[in-house]
């Protein structure tokens, strides 16, 4: 199993078996979590089985240098707070000397692509957005 297998086809058993491709100090950063270690890691991943319906994680496009992998992807799924949920984002991606992940770093905009669309708080996000908008 490859990092970006692990993701597009998220269970329970590929989540079990991420050794194969992820270091035991693993330090992954989102804009809800920064955790370290494999047992957060899994943590992690098997809350956002119980939290998501139907997940669905695509790599659209990736690039490499040297250790470092970056990686632009979709996510969708169905969250109960707001419903259908889709965000666009980048991560990047940290290869150790036996080329297992050692950080995970995601780049995307929870103002827009989560909060946004929680009702009461989502409205007055796009306030403040407007607001700040050059006119």
């Amino acid at each position: 199993m490859n990092y970006i297998d692990l993701f597009e086809n998220l269970s329970t058993e590929r989540i079990e078996n991420c050794e194969t491709c992820v270091s035991a100090d693993i330090h992954f950063k989102d804009p809800f979590n920064d955790i370290i270690g494999i047992t957060r890691f899994k943590q992690l991943l098997h809350k956002t089985l119980e939290d998501v319906t139907n997940p669905r994680f695509v790599v659209t496009h990736q690039a490499k240098d040297k250790d470092v992998l970056f990686l632009k992807w979709e996510f969708s799924g169905t969250v109960k707070v707001i419903g259908h949920w889709f965000i666009t984002g980048m991560s990047e991606i940290h290869l150790d000397d036996q080329g297992k992940v050692i950080r995970h770093i995601d780049h995307w905009d929870a103002s827009e692509q989560f909060y946004g669309h929680i009702p009461v708080l989502g409205s007055l996000l796009r306030r403040i957005r407007r607001r700040l908008q050059v006119s």
